[in-house]
């Protein structure tokens, strides 16, 4: 039963005060979000620090090869198919968690995971190239800035392809629980930021940088 109490009033005051002695209520899993929240908007900031690094760096090219010579823009909108359908396959994942399906779940996430690792190898295969080409981080701080922005990009979709994998075997050992739907919900929200990031990555870096 809620109490309160109002203090007297002192000579001249003209207010009172409130006293809510009842504990609130937390609801479960509340912190935790709040938390995740916080963890993204951090993730932000790191992104947005090394977008604006490439903005500085990206023009500078030490007589070397820029944009034009270097990307391939046909592989690198594959690769961008590859991560925006890994998006679609998760919310299909969301839809299947909410009727309660659990081997749907696992089949969508599966799939998703599948793109994810398609996106990475399309990367390092990328990456790969260019080294071999000569252009290592080392060459120009253009390419020092490339490596850096997309590089911590791909290293967050590795971090998630692991989440991924250890939500699928909690999934096949608990089920769709209360806990388990919640950190479905975080990982949701981390891929499609992910997604989001990738998108300034394509048009920012890779077109914007062939029209220089």
């Amino acid at each position: 039963m809620r109490q309160s109490a109002f203090a007297s009033l002192r000579p001249g005051a003209n207010t009172a005060h409130y006293y809510d002695l009842d504990e609130h209520d937390h609801p479960e899993g509340g912190s935790t979000l709040f938390g995740f929240w916080l963890y993204l908007m951090s993730d932000c900031l790191i992104f947005a620090m090394l977008f604006a690094a490439y903005g500085v760096l990206g023009g500078n090219y030490a007589a070397g090869p820029g944009p034009k010579d270097l990307f391939d823009l046909p592989l690198v909108a594959v690769n961008t198919a590859m991560l925006l359908l890994s998006s679609i396959t998760y919310g299909f994942a969301l839809i299947a968690m909410q009727r309660g399906r659990v081997g749907a779940v696992q089949t969508w996430l599966a799939v998703t995971g599948l793109f994810g690792a398609a996106f990475l190898s399309i990367e390092l295969y990328e990456f790969s190239h260019l080294i071999a080409d000569g252009a290592t981080p080392q060459r120009s701080a253009f390419l020092s800035a490339f490596f850096t922005l997309v590089g911590t990009h791909g290293l967050h979709v590795t971090f998630g392809l692991v989440w991924l994998g250890t939500l699928l075997v909690q999934l096949a050992r608990n089920g769709l629980t209360e806990a388990m739907q919640r950190r479905l919900f975080c990982l949701s929200m981390f891929w499609h930021f992910l997604d989001v990031i990738w998108v300034g990555v394509f048009t920012f870096v890779y077109l914007m940088g062939s029209l220089r």
